[in-house]
């Protein structure tokens, strides 16, 4: 099976607590938007000319094969604070992709937010590019039996304007 590059991008974030530590990995997903669907883990590139949707607009049928490259961790330690962080560089050559790092620590995220921050850096001097611009979003979660963090982003190719209607009324979301 091929599947289409995506021509879309969308950062997210969620945290929870559950029940074991994939129930809280769950809740975490649902928290950030992405619950009712299949992740399929990817590494970390930004197709070249891809735009950034905000979450609201993210189309995603339950149950539909969503790439993300994602950050995640699940801790059982009451009162430990965990993060999770990602962040995409982009080199001053728009026909150039992106680049995603991903990172999970204890710990608050500003810290957090600063490491990935750098790996993006570093990911586009190793590749001998100059970076035109960093986005970054983080999550941090105080632990109060069972928690989980979850830092992503979604690559996705949005429906054409026109098609949106036809999804809801075949499907009955809007999400």
């Amino acid at each position: 099976m091929i599947i289409a590059t995506p021509t879309a991008h969308t950062f997210v974030t969620g945290a929870s607590e559950g029940f074991t530590p994939l129930n809280a990995f769950d809740a975490a997903l649902l928290d950030a938007g992405i619950g009712n669907t299949n992740l399929i883990k990817v590494s970390s590139i930004v197709p070249p000319g891809s735009r950034e949707l905000p979450v609201s607009q993210l189309v995603l049928p339950p149950g539909s094969l969503v790439p993300v490259a994602y950050a995640s961790m699940e801790s059982d330690i009451p009162g430990s604070i965990i993060c999770a962080a990602i962040a995409a560089a982009w080199s001053d050559d728009s026909a150039k992709p992106g680049l995603i790092m991903e990172y999970t620590a204890h710990g608050h995220r500003e810290d957090a937010e600063a490491v990935v921050r750098r790996m993006a850096e570093e990911g586009l001097k190793a590749r001998g590019w100059r970076l035109h611009r960093i986005q970054s979003i983080t999550v941090d979660h105080r632990v109060t039996k069972i928690g989980a963090v979850f830092a992503g982003v979604v690559l996705a190719s949005p429906p054409p304007e026109d098609e949106d209607a036809d999804f809801i009324e075949n499907t009955g979301s809007q999400e």
